[in-house]
Order: structure tokens, then C-alpha cells, then sequence
């Protein structure tokens, strides 16, 4: 396949680049490159990077028509919640009309287009409700959630009217290397290796099912791979914790690995943000199925490399990320 990858040098879509080079296929990707990129360095006959906002539809129309993709993987946008709470406008920007930029050079072609979306576009989840499934219904609480539910809109319209052959992946929280330092697993990591304050907001209570980044792109792939036509698909982790249990374990294992004492009582509770949702799980049975696919990664080994990672290069993050 010539697979066209948005946001290849961000967290989700740098692995899918690799991952999608390590089956042979052609890659091409786009990324605008920001702050919170990745400096990929890949040396391969079948790669292609090109540095462009999905916002500037010239240059982006010509690579399209000079690569020729057969599948898109639009995995590109503004994805950090208290971002948004700070600049609602950028991420409504951002990630819809970037999204609709796509959608319009694919309507009426025989383009796989795969959107990555996520799992907060259905809202909160009280403590014994019923997990997310393909029936649940959206109820986005926040504006980066808001701004991913009207893209899977727009995708799925695009499919009625322009016969577009998409699929829509709402997935959890994921986690693992290279994942920037904004996101709540690194920043921990980090803050205890710098003797840092660990904010936490509220009480930490709030749940969120984990994945490890790798489980997620084997699953885009298989997904990616489908004859299926115009389908969502729910991918989780089985991984649901509360934020401050799960601090607690990446702390034990900094104590463990740096010989640090106590790194928990680094822990400092702030004033939730507003909108926080409660509780985000998955029913990923139907998929599990419908692909052939689990998740192999658990919690504890998948938290456990990731510390590792950090750990062994806490001194050259600056050549890592942008």
C-alpha cells in the first residue's frame, strides 16, 4: 500500500509510521511540526516526509496527487484537554477543518481513509455505568473532545454522501515511549526524577482506561487491512485505574529502579479543571473479534518500559523531541 500518515511525528503517529515501514508498505508523511513533535529521523527508500499544515490545501492538494495514496490514517490533531480548555478556537480549528481538508480531496475515491479519534467524544461514565460501546451515544465535554466528535461527524457524512470507504477508531487513553512530556505518564515520570511536584487534579479519582501505544497501532493495522466499509471500532486497553493509583505505580517503580525514596509524597493536589470527566472504559469485545486482536501489553510491563525509556534518556529528551 502508499500509505498517507497526518501527524506522522507526533506520539500515535510516529509509531504507526514505523510500524507501517516495518510491513513494507510506502509511507508518506505529513506533519506541520510544533512544539510538541518528535525529531524522527528514518532512513528508508520507502519513506517520505513533508513538512505541511493540513490547513494549507495547496500544498497539501499537490503532495496528494503526486503520492496517490491508497489509504489515509489521519492520526494529526491538537489532543491535549487542558490545551483546549486554555484556546477552544485553535483545536475547533484544527482538527475539524483539517480533517474536512482530507475529506474533500478523498470524496468519490477508492481511498481508505481511517480517522483515530477517541473515546472521549462519549462523555463521562458515572462509577458502575455501563462501559463505551458501538450503541453509546456522543456527549462530548470539553472542547478537544468536542472538536473530535464533529470530525467523526464529518467523516461519517462524507460516507453517505461521497461514498467514502472510512473507518472511525475511537481508542483510549494511550501510553508508552515517546510520548511527550505534557501528557500525564511522562510528566510523572519526569517531575519524580527532578524531585518535582506531581499535580494532581481534584482528588485523583478520576478513571481512565489504559493502552499501550504498540497494542493500538496493531490494531489500526489489522483494521486498516479490512474489506468492512464505513464502520467504527472501539479499541481499549483493559486497563482501568484511577489517576492517583496509577501514580502511585509509576513512582514505586522510579523508587525501585533510581533507588529514590518515597517519590509519592511528590504528589500534590490541585483544583480539578473544569469538565473533567469522571470515568472513560471500553467494551472492545465486538473488535477483539471482528480483527482477531488483544491487547498484549499489561499495565504493569507497559509502565514498566515506559519509566525505563524515560529513564535512560532523561538526559537527551532535547534530541528526541522538537
Amino acid at each position: 500500500m502508499k500509505v498517507l500518515i497526518t501527524g506522522g511525528n507526533g506520539f500515535i503517529g510516529s509509531h504507526l509510521v514505523k510500524y507501517f515501514l516495518t510491513k513494507k508498505h510506502h509511507v508518506l508523511n505529513i506533519d506541520k511540526i510544533s512544539k510538541f513533535s518528535q525529531k524522527t529521523q528514518i532512513s528508508s527508500r520507502k519513506y517520505l516526509f513533508k513538512k505541511i499544515n493540513l490547513l494549507n490545501t495547496r500544498k497539501l492538494k499537490k503532495i496528494f496527487y503526486t503520492f496517490k495514496p491508497s489509504l489515509i490514517i489521519h492520526s494529526a490533531a491538537e489532543s491535549h484537554v487542558d490545551r483546549s480548555i486554555k484556546n477552544p478556537s485553535s483545536f475547533f480549528l484544527n482538527n475539524i477543518l483539517s480533517t474536512l481538508n482530507l475529506l474533500d480531496l478523498t470524496k468519490n475515491k477508492k481511498i481508505k481513509f481511517i480517522h483515530i479519534s477517541t473515546d472521549e467524544v462519549f462523555g463521562s461514565l458515572k462509577k458502575n455505568e455501563e462501559k463505551f460501546n458501538s450503541k453509546s451515544s456522543y456527549n462530548p465535554r470539553n472542547p478537544y473532545s468536542a472538536s473530535k466528535a464533529a470530525s467523526d461527524h464529518a467523516v461519517r457524512s462524507y460516507g453517505e454522501t461521497f461514498n467514502l470507504n472510512y473507518k472511525i477508531i475511537n481508542c483510549s487513553n494511550n501510553y508508552g515511549p515517546f510520548q511527550h512530556y505534557e501528557k500525564l505518564i511522562p510528566k510523572v515520570i519526569l517531575n519524580c526524577l527532578n524531585r518535582k511536584k506531581i499535580p494532581i487534579y481534584g482528588n485523583g479519582s478520576n478513571i481512565r482506561d489504559w493502552i499501550f501505544v504498540e497494542d493500538h497501532v496493531r490494531a489500526i493495522y489489522k483494521i486498516a487491512t479490512l474489506r468492512t466499509k464505513r464502520k467504527t471500532f472501539l479499541i481499549g486497553g483493559n486497563n482501568q485505574i484511577s489517576n492517583l493509583s496509577l501514580v502511585k505505580i509509576i513512582c514505586k517503580k522510579i523508587d525501585k529502579v533510581c533507588k529514590t525514596k518515597n517519590s509519592f509524597s511528590l504528589v500534590k493536589f490541585i483544583k480539578d479543571r473544569p469538565g473533567h470527566d469522571f470515568r472513560y472504559e471500553i467494551d472492545n469485545n465486538d473488535t477483539k473479534k471482528e480483527i482477531n486482536w488483544f491487547p498484549e501489553k499489561n499495565l504493569n510491563d507497559g509502565i514498566e518500559e515506559t519509566v525505563n525509556f524515560y529513564i535512560k534518556n532523561y538526559k537527551k529528551l532535547n534530541k528526541i523531541f522538537i
